[in-house]
C-alpha cells in the first residue's frame, strides 16, 4: 500500500457504500459490519457524516442525504460525454421506441451517465448513476472488449461470474470468446443475460484517437423484440446513434 494512501479516507468512503438500494437505513451495528470498522469507529465515521450533512440520524438508523450525490455530480459535471450523448439518445429513442443509455466502463461494473427511458422493462429501477456487472450487460460486453489485451485479462481475472440467468456467461474462457467477436462485429447482443426477458444491444462510443470510452445501448422486452428484429431494426440506428456520438466527442 503506498505510503500516500490515507486509510481514514478509505474507511470514511466505505461508510457510504455501506448503504445502498437493498440498505437504505442502517444500524450502527450493521455498518459496521458491512465495513469491517469496529461499533466505535463506525460511530465516529457516521457521526462526522452527519456534522457534514451527508448523513442523518433517526433514531438508532442512519441514512445518507441528498448531498451525497454532490460527489457523483461533481463528477459527471467534469464530463462532456452526458451532455453530448443525451440529445442524441432522445432520438434515437424516438426512431426505434426503446429505451436507450450510455455507459462508462468502472472496475468490472457498468455506470450509467445517460440515459434515455420510455418504458420500465426491469425489475429494478435505473437512474444515471446505476451500475451493473459488465459481464452481465451488452455495454460491458462492448467496453470490456475495446480495453487492450491485458487491461481486459485484469478486469477478467477480477470479476466474480455471477449468474443472473440461465444465460448469464459464468466463466472467463466463455466471455472472452464473447468480447473476441463484439471487437471483431462492432456491436454486442446480451439475451437475457441480467435479467430475464431483458434483450440488449449495445455499440461502442470512441473519442478522437479511436479509443473506446463509453458503450451506448438499446434496451427491449424478449416478448416484443425478437433476436431477429434486435439485429435488423435495433443494431443499424444504434451504430449510426454511437457514430453522432463519437464525432461529436471528437470536436
Amino acid at each position: 500500500m503506498s505510503v500516500e494512501h490515507v486509510r481514514s479516507l478509505e474507511r470514511g468512503l466505505a461508510v457510504i457504500k455501506a448503504f445502498g438500494a437493498d440498505a437504505p437505513a442502517l444500524t450502527l451495528t450493521e455498518v459496521a459490519g458491512r465495513t469491517g470498522l469496529t461499533r466505535a469507529a463506525a460511530r465516529r465515521f457516521l457521526l462526522t457524516l452527519c456534522e457534514l450533512g451527508y448523513v442523518r440520524a433517526d433514531g438508532r438508523h442512519f441514512s445518507l442525504t441528498a448531498r451525497v450525490l454532490d460527489l457523483g455530480y461533481a463528477y459527471l459535471s467534469g464530463m462532456a460525454l452526458p451532455d453530448v450523448a443525451q440529445p442524441h439518445l432522445e432520438r434515437l429513442s424516438a426512431r426505434v421506441g426503446e429505451s436507450c443509455s450510455v455507459s462508462v466502463l468502472d472496475g468490472v461494473d457498468v455506470v450509467y451517465v445517460a440515459r434515455c427511458a420510455v418504458s420500465r422493462i426491469m425489475t429494478v429501477s435505473i437512474t444515471v448513476g446505476t451500475r451493473f456487472p459488465a459481464h452481465a450487460t451488452s455495454m460491458g460486453h462492448v467496453l470490456l472488449a475495446g480495453l487492450d489485451p491485458d487491461d481486459q485479462a485484469d478486469r477478467l481475472a477480477s470479476t466474480d461470474f455471477t449468474s443472473f440467468t440461465g444465460h448469464t456467461v459464468t466463466s472467463a474462457e466463455a466471455l472472452r470468446a464473447e468480447l473476441a467477436t463484439v471487437r471483431t462485429r462492432g456491436w454486442a447482443l446480451a439475451d437475457q443475460e441480467l435479467e430475464e426477458g431483458l434483450r440488449s444491444v449495445a455499440a461502442p462510443v470512441r473519442d478522437r484517437a479511436g479509443r473506446v470510452v463509453a458503450a451506448v445501448n438499446v434496451s427491449t422486452h424478449a416478448a416484443r423484440t425478437t433476436l431477429e428484429r434486435a439485429r435488423a431494426e435495433l443494431v443499424p440506428p444504434l451504430l449510426d446513434c454511437a457514430g453522432l456520438i463519437s464525432a461529436d466527442l471528437a470536436r
